[in-house]
């Protein structure tokens, strides 16, 4: 009888302890079920920015963790040109900034050919276009200004008797178009100034900017922003007669597939926080 007794508890005691261990894995399971929806819950945002925008945006994605942190942000800096070219190729981009109404033109719908939209492309969110900053054409020096460029017509002068060496943005970005533009005001001809090798090129306005850093130029026709990141001095900037306003437009695209996410972050780079961010290197708002 004993033994039967014994037997009895130890049975109990065992099936005791197997529930406490399905307990226990219940506990588990549900720790990473919860573990397992907030992975599923996290947004991965992709934003296609112009160069000129990397040290401001980087600034901007930190302050955003804060805002949403269940919003990451991956950036693709490049010239407007070549993310314009990528987007049309079908590469992942929630959100675009461009250097120039150009690009984006290029991209919307709403835009005809007259506007720059020969191809009747259409990647753009309708209403959620936004002119969100100005920049401003500026002509930078390297340490030193050993070539002693003070202004734009400086740069004419010595450009016309083959004394000094500019880079300049390639034709395809907006930082070489906005230089075409100073050079027709200028009556400058591209072609003549490049046969006499007193021109240099970059793919964006970052290689442009290294040019001048590293002083292997005399000059070059960059963003004031990009020259106050780079610490190099300016010397004038072009008036909006000499080139044009410089503005930043930016839309969430309609390949998105985080309307909300990307309109949110579209709207919290028009807010104070992310303004003073901007405006402390040199851009401004659209006036």
């Amino acid at each position: 009888m004993k033994l039967k007794t014994i037997s009895i508890i130890l049975a109990l005691c065992l099936s005791l302890g197997l529930l406490a261990g399905c307990g226990d894995n219940n506990v588990d399971h549900t720790s990473e079920i919860s573990t397992a929806t907030n992975l599923e819950q996290s947004t991965e945002l992709t934003v296609f920015a112009a160069a000129s925008m990397t040290e401001t945006l980087t600034e901007i994605a930190e302050m955003y963790k804060k805002v949403a942190p269940e919003v990451s942000l991956s950036f693709n800096f490049d010239s407007s040109g070549t993310l314009k070219t990528q987007i049309e190729e079908g590469a992942e981009c929630d959100i675009f900034i461009s250097a120039s109404p150009k690009q984006m033109n290029e991209l919307d719908a709403s835009k005809d050919a007259d506007d720059g939209n020969i191809d009747n492309l259409d990647f753009v969110l309708q209403g959620t276009r936004i002119d969100l900053l100005e920049n401003k054409v500026a002509l930078a020096v390297p340490d030193g200004n050993p070539a002693n460029i003070n202004s734009y017509s400086d740069m004419v002068e010595k450009l016309k008797n083959n004394s000094a060496m500019l880079a300049m943005g390639n034709a395809d970005v907006p930082v070489g178009q906005y230089t075409l533009k100073i050079f027709e005001y200028y009556n400058l001809n591209e072609d003549e100034l490049a046969s006499d090798g007193c021109i240099t090129y970059g793919s964006n306005v970052k290689e442009v900017t290294t040019q001048v850093s590293e002083a292997t130029v005399d000059c070059g026709i960059i963003y004031a922003t990009d020259a106050y990141s780079a610490n190099l001095t300016v010397v004038d900037t072009a008036s909006a007669e000499m080139c044009g306003q410089v503005i930043y437009p930016a839309a969430v695209l309609n390949v998105t597939k985080e309307v909300d996410e990307a309109k949110a972050f579209l709207n919290y780079l028009c807010s104070d926080e992310a303004s003073n961010v901007f405006s402390k290197i040199g851009f401004s708002p659209i006036e």
